[in-house]
């Protein structure tokens, strides 16, 4: 009994006290830093869309929710956002797919696997604009200036596509360049996973019969769940605010086709300068990406079988 007072009187021992202090003097710059650069202009944006204001001097015409109103009746960005939704979709279903079954292909014991990792890590590394940049060359509709039409107009038959300007595909070349930039991202994060599974717990499905696809299917897949569930809220949330490759590439034309979400907002907040409204486009953007991520943490809430959480 005297021990257990003992204790209780040490939990507020000046040591203790001291490296609390001690931890909350390293946190505060940090912290600073989150109110000032995050905190704050989330709130001048809340406080910013109940007004319709240009940014050129005080926000005086309070409007309420006249900007939301707005937005959730605007033909445009129901089709920014289900532009953003039909990426997702492709995300979920083709890109995180290939990247999975590319890295377990490479695998552990794939000779040149450290060249491989380089070579499709390395897109991933450029930045977004560059990435936009070079494959709004790849994808010019000129033959001369664009590669993919210069092969193209090499089949008997077959003229020169206007990629970006094809309301029907230009999306999926959006996609592709996507595609093309977070694959690596996506495929080291499974090799790295791939690479906390024990080996034994392989090498003994094998011994009891367990075939290639069956060890895939009940013992790795299994095993990645963690990996695979960060993959996929990375993927989600890249997907609902992609802006720079977006923009650069054709500015959500033609005609809107591959309007999304971001685009939509810079193009009512900072090239038509009506800042209330691009506000509330962004603090609609804020509540779509705040629901999703606590809906599905709570959905994929479960233990982890390496961590033996």
């Amino acid at each position: 009994m005297r021990k257990v007072v003992k204790s209780g009187r040490n939990s507020h021992s000046p040591r203790k006290v001291q490296d609390n202090l001690t931890v909350f003097l390293f946190l505060l710059p940090a912290f600073v830093l989150f109110l000032v650069f995050l905190v704050y202009p989330i709130v001048r944006s809340i406080y910013f869309s109940t007004f319709d204001w240009n940014g050129l001097g005080p926000a005086v015409d309070f409007i309420g929710l006249d900007n939301f109103k707005r937005i959730l009746t605007d033909k445009i960005f129901m089709k920014a956002v289900g532009n953003c939704l039909l990426i997702v979709v492709l995300s979920l279903t083709l890109q995180l797919p290939l990247s999975l079954t590319l890295a377990i292909m490479v695998g552990r014991d794939l000779p040149g696997k450290a060249f491989f990792r380089t070579i499709f890590f390395m897109p991933y590394v450029l930045s977004e604009v560059i990435t936009a940049i070079i494959w709004l060359g790849l994808f010019n509709p000129d033959p001369e200036r664009g590669f993919i039409n210069a092969l193209l107009i090499l089949i008997p038959g077959v003229k020169a596509v206007p990629f970006l300007g094809d309301t029907h595909i230009v999306l999926a070349c959006i996609f592709v360049v996507l595609t093309w930039k977070f694959f690596g991202l996506h495929m080291l994060l499974y090799m790295a996973g791939l690479q906390n599974i024990p080996r034994e717990i392989e090498e003994a499905a094998l011994i009891d019969g367990a075939n290639r696809w069956k060890l895939i299917r009940y013992i790795t897949i299994p095993l990645l769940s963690s990996t695979i569930q960060t993959t996929i809220w990375l993927s989600v949330l890249g997907s609902l605010t992609q802006f720079p490759l977006v923009w650069i590439m054709t500015k959500g034309g033609p005609v809107n086709a591959s309007e999304v979400m971001a685009t939509y907002m810079y193009r009512y907040g900072f090239v038509r300068f009506w800042l209330g409204y691009g506000s509330a486009v962004a603090v609609v953007m804020l509540l779509i990406c705040l629901v999703f991520s606590i809906a599905y943490l709570r959905l994929v809430r479960q233990p982890d079988y390496l961590g033996g959480m």
